[in-house]
């Protein structure tokens, strides 16, 4: 799998072309940082584990670092590194070299009226070590091998209840946890600019 190493990736990632959706009056913003740990025989993504809160449709769930577009950003990619900044302490602009950004996606989480397109932006990490400050929004902060989601070996099925119905959902294991919803399509786009022969599961 040549196009998961870090190489290819940069090479897929800087020649990209993303989609555009139109952004309406109502439309929110947000962006991710998709961070990239090179390693000999893989590459490894960083996931958070969003804490339990009330009232957010991503609760307890696992996501890229990242949130909502604020008018002080200069661009949806500062959002991207303020976001990775405050909610876990990596410093981008230190730690990583920018690669590129993939298609944007449509959020409509269940039960919410929301417009909301998230933007992701790729990193690669440049230092071999990183320390990581969670803050009161994030959990746990895990890595997740590419190669493994890729071939299938990780790609798994997780049921959650509503409206008192049980429901099951695909989604990638790292650790104890599931990737699955919005992430899991983020991943989706990820590997669509990479290989040109991937299908969707």
């Amino acid at each position: 799998m040549a196009f998961l190493k870090i190489e290819q990736i940069r090479r897929s990632i800087s020649g990209h072309s993303p989609t555009q959706y139109p952004v309406r009056k109502k439309t929110t913003q947000a962006a991710v940082s998709i961070v990239l740990r090179p390693g000999k025989k893989d590459t490894d993504a960083l996931f958070i584990l969003r804490a339990t809160k009330d009232g957010d449709p991503w609760s307890g769930h696992m996501a890229f670092p990242g949130g909502h577009y604020e008018v002080s950003d200069d661009s949806l990619r500062h959002t991207a590194e303020r976001e990775t900044w405050e909610e876990i302490g990596l410093d981008l602009t230190g730690t990583a070299q920018y690669i590129g950004q993939i298609d944007p996606v449509r959020a409509n989480p269940r039960g919410r009226d929301l417009d909301m397109i998230v933007t992701p932006f790729v990193y690669e990490l440049t230092v071999p070590e990183v320390s990581f400050n969670p803050n009161y929004e994030v959990a746990d902060v895990l890595w997740g091998s590419l190669r493994e989601m890729h071939e299938g070996s990780s790609h798994t099925m997780g049921e959650f209840v509503v409206g008192g119905q049980t429901v099951n959902y695909p989604g990638y294991a790292v650790d104890d946890e599931i990737v699955w919803g919005l992430t899991y399509r983020m991943i989706d786009l990820f590997f669509t600019a990479l290989d040109p022969g991937w299908a969707e599961r």
